[in-house]
């Protein structure tokens, strides 16, 4: 055989591709316009869905009368609740946290209540979306009036008006969690005693793609294909089938280019559910894709707690004990896994300090409002908030600079594998080094003496320097622990690898990426282990298909799960590659070696295949072991042992002037770990995005409901969404502290930078204010709120010292 170089051979050349910047695959195609988002594919006799959605918070519903919108030019259909009744059933709820879960019937559309502003009543399918949308308004409705009910302790009274009468209570769940020695003891040797009450206010998602589904049936064998706009393929086909009745294999789901979804698209929708059913009832392909305005009313929302957190601590600042009491609001149904969201953040609330009492006790109530569900960080930005921000608070009761007070309560790096008093076993960290280069990046000491100089001569615009320091638990995924949490499914995660004929490579992933970067992270990880090219690799993914295991994306899962799956899929290809090789060689397998995707043997390098013949062998099978099948593609299912725990600190500086109340941010710093980076520049957008999120709760975003439980903030008009211009400028770096729970060493990053930024910007806004004897603002801390704040504080001020 002639001498060939690596380029014929595609043998891998290079550095190695994990760690380097590559840009991303998928966006070529995303900015030239060359992708496929649900709402763009239109096939043959293609019909148009439109949901006439109730117009009151909480109502009886008596006629209902479609027929005059069947008289509209275009119309074809239009059905009922009643309707939907007959064929489908209640929509599902995966995550029942407690046996004695309060879990009512959520039907895709109502039948004799609407229980939100927003609940779906009646639908009508046209050959046109605009035919559709037109025929809503000849539907005849007779409402009801009830009371709506909105206060979270409100609904639990006695004589509350009930979302749910025939249950008897708005109480869905009690769940308690008590660790370490009893609270009540600990709090008995405390010296100092805090207890504060943080809100946490609605959030809505705004992904940029609206929700969308598509489905094709082929009657003549029940087959169905639901193309959505959904993070969760695999289980949306499972819970289709469940809630339509159709055969699972009769049902194949595909997330072609999803537009992000921030958690709102890790669901099982109603509006899934009637595009189905339809399909089924009229034989025809049907088109349903939301407005902004419809998604704010009908897509999940996130967070909506109030949190009552009291710490116990000595007089020199060290933690003794903790205790949370959590209202959830669960909204008027309970969702895919919206009982289970404020448990994610149960695990949390003592983040990364060592104490010796922990006790907390989450409540969900239902309310007349829209359903809450995922939202980006889900459960654990609560918990980082409301512990952040009562260590602010212990450090001025205390008398010490908020670094130092939690310097003395953190973990030490020398001191992991660490379980914490909530129970988690903490693989690796160093909080020490993160801290100690952001405070070197930000200028700590210089920031500090310039605020007590500004302080001390009066100045109208105050300085505010804020920290935040967190840890998360990521790659939702140890089976057994969910078992334990009583979530329904697994967390395991599949990848397959197979290798062409002509040495390309294939990944088939059962994560669905909706803007994180699989492709281009899988084909690195993929590459290194193959000693292929990177751009020989080609990741699969997103259809139920061609990807038939999977479990999906959500919960900074991918990487930690889907990325080591993918690891250990190649190394099954290297190792029966190895069996081919060494046959062709004449060697015996363990004195071959392989390096850079070449089989050589030891002490004879001319002697050597690539990965990439070895392909070829075994496609053409003229000369394999005896009794090996003719192929060296593999799969892989992992399931891991343990959460990842990346970690970071934040830094936040604000300047505010007191006159009008508006908050600039002067200063952003943040150190993460996530453990080894696949692809700095993915792990820098992720960052960015996770900012811009979590600074947006603080500042800028909320979903307000009026006294009867409308929608006020239903457009992009009244709900502030921040764009590049409202944010500042990040200065982000890393350290790295390898996972010990993966082969990989990753942590996860797509929820971080949300975590770790809300306590930071808030912390930052009060450190400014509380000279002015403003002590907490409520979220988003809007220019008008802070005015209020400081009017307060002066007149709580003037009253204190009385009369002149």
């Amino acid at each position: 055989m002639s001498e060939q170089t690596g380029e014929q051979t595609g043998e891998q050349t290079g550095e190695r591709e994990v760690g380097r910047s590559r840009p991303r695959k998928e966006d070529a195609r995303l900015v030239t316009g060359q992708t496929n988002w649900t709402d763009n594919i239109s096939v043959a006799g293609l019909l148009h869905l439109a949901i006439l959605r109730s117009p009151m918070a909480h109502a009886r519903v008596g006629r209902v009368d479609v027929s005059p919108a069947l008289e509209r030019p275009g119309v074809v259909a239009a059905f009922t609740g009643r309707d939907f009744a007959e064929s489908t059933a209640s929509l599902p709820c995966a995550w029942p946290v407690t046996e004695d879960i309060v879990l009512p019937d959520h039907p895709a559309v109502a039948v004799d209540e609407v229980r939100y502003a927003g609940d779906p009543v009646a639908v009508v399918v046209a050959r046109d979306r605009y035919a559709a949308a037109d025929a809503l308004e000849a539907i005849e409705v007779d409402y009801e009036p009830l009371p709506p009910v909105l206060d979270l302790e409100a609904a639990l009274a006695d004589d509350a008006p009930l979302v749910h009468a025939d249950k008897g209570t708005n109480r869905s769940y009690v769940w308690p969690l008590a660790t370490g020695e009893s609270y009540e003891t600990a709090r008995q040797r405390a010296d100092v005693v805090l207890h504060r009450r943080y809100l946490q206010q609605r959030l809505i998602a705004n992904a940029m793609e609206p929700r969308s589904v598509v489905v094709t049936p082929l009657a003549a064998s029940g087959e169905y294909t639901v193309y959505s706009a959904t993070q969760v393929p695999h289980v949306l086909r499972v819970m289709l089938s469940m809630v339509t009745g159709v055969p699972e294999h009769k049902l194949r789901v595909v997330a072609p280019d999803v537009g992000g979804g921030f958690g709102s698209k890790l669901q099982v929708y109603g509006e899934e559910v009637i595009a189905l059913d339809i399909a089924r009832r009229l034989g025809r392909p049907v088109k349903w894709t939301e407005s902004r305005s419809e998604g704010y009313l009908a897509t999940h929302h996130g967070r909506g707690q109030i949190q009552d957190i009291e710490v116990a601590a000595t007089r020199e600042g060290r933690l003794l004990g903790l205790k949370v009491d959590l209202l959830a609001d669960m909204g008027a149904y309970l969702m895919l896994v919206t009982p289970g969201i404020p448990i994610l953040g149960a695990f949390m609330y003592p983040a990364i300090y060592k104490m010796d009492a922990y006790e907390f006790t989450c409540t969900g109530v239902f309310t007349t409002r829209t359903p809450t569900d995922a939202y980006r960080g889900a459960g654990r930005p609560e918990a980082t908030y409301a512990i952040e921000r009562i260590m602010d608070e212990l450090a001025v009761e205390v008398g010490l600079d908020p670094v130092e007070l939690r310097r003395r309560n953190w973990i030490g790096h020398e001191e992991f594998p660490y379980t914490s008093v909530s129970g988690l076993t903490y693989d690796s960290g160093n909080y020490e080094a993160a801290t100690d280069k952001a405070l070197a990046l930000f200028g700590y000491d210089e920031l500090r003496a310039e605020q007590a100089k500004r302080n001390e001569s009066g100045d109208l615009v105050r300085l505010g320097i804020g920290v935040s320091t967190y840890t998360e638990m990521c790659g939702l995924a140890p089976s057994r622990v969910l078992r334990d949490l009583r979530y329904t499914a697994g967390g395991w995660e599949a990848a397959s690898i197979r290798m062409l004929p002509t040495g390309k490579v294939e990944v088939v992933t059962g994560t669905s990426p909706h803007g994180q970067g699989h492709e281009t992270c899988w084909s690195q990880i993929a590459a290194d282990v193959l000693g292929v090219p990177f751009e020989d690799v080609e990741v699969v993914h997103g259809d139920t298909r061609s990807a038939p295991q999977g479990m999906d994306t959500y919960g900074s899962r991918s990487l930690v799960v889907g990325g080591t799956a993918v690891h250990h899929a190649a190394l099954k290809v290297v190792d029966k590659a190895r069996k081919v090789a060494a046959h062709l060689l004449e060697a015996d397998e363990r004195d071959l070696e392989f390096t850079d995707g070449v089989f050589s043997v030891t002490g004879s390098p001319e002697a050597r295949r690539t990965i990439q013949e070895v392909a070829f062998e075994t496609f053409s099978s003229h000369d394999l072991p005896d009794g090996m099948e003719p192929t060296i593609n593999a799969e892989h299912l992992v399931d891991p042992e343990n959460f990842s725990y990346p970690h970071g600190t934040h830094l936040c500086a604000v300047e505010i002037d007191t006159e009008t109340g508006r908050t600039s941010i002067r200063s952003y710093v943040c150190v993460d770990d996530v453990g080894r980076v696949v692809n700095p520049v993915i792990v820098e957008g992720q960052v960015h995005g996770g900012l811009a999120q979590g600074i947006a709760q603080a500042l800028y975003e909320e979903a307000v409901y009026d006294d009867e439980g409308n929608l006020v903030s239903g457009t992009m008009a009244d709900y502030l969404v921040p764009g590049a211009p409202d944010l500042p400028e990040f200065t982000t770096d890393r350290t790295e502290t390898p996972a010990t729970s993966n082969p990989l060493g990753v942590k996860g990053v797509g929820e971080a930078g949300t975590i770790a930024s809300t306590p930071a910007v808030v912390n930052a806004i009060v450190d400014a204010l509380r000279p002015l004897g403003v002590h907490d603002v409520r979220m988003p801390c809007s220019p008008g709120r802070i005015w209020e704040a400081l009017r307060s504080a002066q007149k709580s001020t003037q009253k204190e010292a009385g009369p002149s």
